[in-house]
């Protein structure tokens, strides 16, 4: 699972304190990726999900945008 995100976004930071509350760890539980605005991050935000919108989450075939909607994801993830 990867997290396409940056330091200062409000909804990326949203989404990492929400894993932090799950107890999910990033580089064991998750992949932290840098995309601000010139990264080769952003780019790939683009490539896979049309919208140059973080943060992004990356889960093999799921691919979502909102913060709220990964949130939720990832915590039905944990409980099923």
């Amino acid at each position: 699972m990867k997290l396409y995100q940056y330091r200062t976004c409000p909804y990326s930071s949203y989404v990492r304190d929400a894993f932090d509350e799950m107890g999910m760890v990033p580089g064991k539980d998750y992949e932290l990726v840098e995309a601000s605005r010139g990264t080769p991050g952003r780019e790939e935000v683009v490539r896979l999900g049309g919208l140059s919108q973080v943060p992004f989450l990356v889960d093999g075939e799921t691919r979502m945008y909102e913060s709220r909607d990964i949130v939720s994801y990832v915590r039905n993830k944990q409980t099923s």
